[in-house]
């Protein structure tokens, strides 16, 4: 009997966009196939976290915060298969996004254009770096090494271009993307896109084995304090526990999520996050966390959230019911030098702002953030405000730097 020969000619494999509109419908599989996209175990990108951000309610309309998560999928003979994805959410807002815009928003407002919604691609609250387009690593082991990372960013940021004019969106921004992507989307400029700029601060671990070796590269006077600061908080009593999501326990979850509530209610400002989320997360990514707590007399006083990926610890959030001089510097600063340290971790970013964060090890990094707009009424004011921010931050960043407390060499 005879048989049709095979065809030889390949077929050129189908890729899917799809928006999704919450991660937590996504299957086991779906969940696993996201996080095989995430670089360096970079923790505020897997499903784990930004499905428990979903789960509890701490993102939403209420918030301002709606995911239409993009993803590029591989249909394949032996099933489908995520090869790329982009964080993206919906905003009607800029709460929590820590690229401030409100400037913006009034000088839309002033000419009658709506300057909400609009799409945001970035982790909610959370200012850290970190990739913005997943792309698989290892791209040529899928359809036949057909695609390249080139390929799907482009169609992952075309993707997010076409929604929002769909929607009647008025741009597209990318926040926190890491160095590589960011330069990538400055390569490939659009019309009507733009790069702003801005400073955090940042500890780099120099193969440091103990505190003190960080501290010898310190100028005499600014190595002083710190020994002064953290000698304080020692003799004040408080002993501190660094816990992960496995030796956290209910108590300890209670007590933070107080702390944190506390800190926004006592500025007034809303807390977002709630015992739920951490009690997910901790779940979800019981390694990646560092919770430090402080213990005064039996009693916990203050604690901090950390997250790591493989290279770079995150400070994130903080709170305290007693006020202890110095308490804040050692709970977040000092207790995660020393975790970076014992854990060979290179990077340490505790988070946006913060000028009294030099004179204890942190230098200013320049950071980058794009903005596609589908409706420019300002173009040359805009070009203006973009040149003049940049100056204003190439100043700022000499001035901290001119006041670094590491010894010249």
């Amino acid at each position: 009997m005879n048989s049709k020969p095979k065809s030889t000619t390949a077929q050129t494999p189908k890729l899917r966009l799809d928006v999704h509109n919450g991660l937590t419908e996504f299957s086991a599989e779906q969940a696993a196939q996201w996080d095989a996209l995430v670089q360096d175990n970079n923790p505020f990108l897997k499903h784990g976290f930004l499905s428990a951000l979903e789960a509890h309610d701490c993102v939403g309309e209420h918030f301002g915060w709606l995911p239409h998560h993009l993803t590029l999928t591989y249909e394949s003979p032996h099933g489908d298969r995520i090869v790329a994805a982009l964080p993206l959410y919906e905003k009607h807002n800029n709460y929590g996004e820590f690229v401030f815009d409100q400037a913006w928003e009034q000088a839309w407002n002033h000419v009658g254009l709506p300057y909400y919604p609009k799409l945001v691609s970035a982790v909610p609250y959370t200012p850290a770096q970190g990739q913005r387009f997943l792309i698989h690593p290892q791209l040529e082991t899928i359809g036949n090494g057909s695609f390249d990372a080139e390929q799907l960013q482009t169609q992952l940021f075309d993707g997010a271009l076409a929604l929002a004019e769909n929607l009647n969106m008025s741009g597209v921004h990318w926040l926190f993307a890491n160095p590589e992507q960011q330069a990538w989307l400055e390569s490939h400029k659009r019309d009507n896109e733009y790069f702003r700029h801005d400073c955090q601060f940042h500890w780099h671990n120099q193969d440091y084995q103990t505190f003190d070796d960080f501290l010898a590269q310190l100028k005499k006077k600014k190595r002083k304090n710190i020994r002064q600061e953290r000698k304080a908080v020692t003799e004040s009593g408080i002993e501190f526990r660094q816990l992960n999501g496995h030796t956290a326990t209910e108590d300890d979850w209670d007590n933070f999520s107080y702390f944190y509530q506390k800190t926004f209610i006592d500025k007034w400002s809303t807390p977002t996050l709630n015992l739920d989320f951490f009690k997910a997360i901790a779940q979800a990514m019981p390694e990646q966390i560092l919770l430090v707590l402080a213990d005064l007399d039996g009693r916990c006083i203050a604690g901090a959230l950390m997250f790591r990926s493989d290279t770079t610890l995150y400070g994130r959030h903080w709170g305290c019911i007693e006020e202890v001089k110095h308490l804040h510097f050692e709970t977040c600063f000092y207790q995660g030098i020393d975790y970076a340290i014992e854990n060979n971790i290179q990077t340490f970013e505790p988070g946006a702002g913060g000028e009294h964060k030099i004179a204890r090890g942190f230098t200013p990094v320049k950071m980058r953030s794009t903005h596609w707009l589908a409706q420019n009424p300002f173009p040359a004011g805009l070009a203006r405000f973009i040149e003049e921010e940049k100056h204003m931050i190439d100043e700022y960043a000499a001035d901290c730097w001119a006041h670094s407390p590491y010894n010249e060499n």
